[in-house]
């Protein structure tokens, strides 16, 4: 089966000198697979919401909101396909947008690409019901700011396990948030307004557009908060 060169990037209408950050939107996938993906696969389909949200409520802002489409479906062992993908769409919003922030938005395996993908610009990251097997590392989040979102009744991806990467990355992370979303699934269909509003709310408090939503506000020092909503 052919395969694609290279992946899909959804880019921004908005002029690049407008861009003030930029946020980069991390689609799911399986563990392992070379088979290209298609924009009307349900992983691709269930992120759009989140970056028509992204840009509606960031726009005046100046948010650029990009779309990955990888080339492959699977993380794929030790070639860790996605993670390719993702240089490549950080360099190409570099590119057009200079030296901007990005936040990385990623939901099962695009949360685990997008915590292996931090550092440089990428400083603030999302992770969606992300796949974060054990021993999946976290030194490279020294210093960022993470939120964790996990839905309770979720077969798909282990919320237990994603607390315990929480609190493993909170001994290196500036901050890191994990959300408790309680009886929602790994589809992230149930309670979507509250997935979608709690993934903007912190994407644009991290870059300064807007004030820490309530839910998510810290104590001086803490460095893992916990929340069940």
């Amino acid at each position: 089966m052919a395969i694609r060169t290279g992946p899909t990037l959804h880019r921004p209408r908005r002029s690049a000198r407008a861009a003030r950050a930029a946020a980069l939107v991390l689609h799911g996938g399986t563990e392992v697979s070379l088979r290209p993906t298609r924009a009307s696969a349900t992983p691709a389909v269930r992120m759009l919401p989140f970056a028509w949200s992204l840009r509606r409520r960031g726009r005046r802002h100046g948010l650029a909101v990009w779309r990955l489409r990888y080339r492959v479906r699977g993380w794929n062992g030790d070639e860790m396909s996605p993670l390719a993908d993702v240089r490549h769409a950080l360099d190409e919003i570099h590119a057009r947008h200079g030296d901007v922030p990005v936040v990385l938005v990623g939901h099962s395996m695009g949360g685990r690409a997008a915590m292996r993908s931090a550092g440089g610009s990428a400083r603030t990251l999302v992770g969606l019901a992300p796949w974060v097997p054990a021993g999946e590392p976290v030194s490279q989040l020294g210093g960022c700011r993470v939120l964790v979102v996990h839905g309770s009744t979720d077969r798909r991806t282990s919320p237990q396990r994603s607390l315990e990467f929480a609190r493993e990355a909170s001994t290196v992370a500036e901050r890191i948030w994990y959300v408790a979303l309680r009886g929602s699934g790994h589809a992230m269909l149930r309670r979507a307004r509250q997935w979608h509003r709690l993934t903007t709310d912190f994407v644009l408090a991290s870059l300064g557009f807007a004030s820490v939503p309530t839910v998510l506000v810290a104590a001086d020092g803490e460095r893992l908060v916990e929340r069940s909503l």
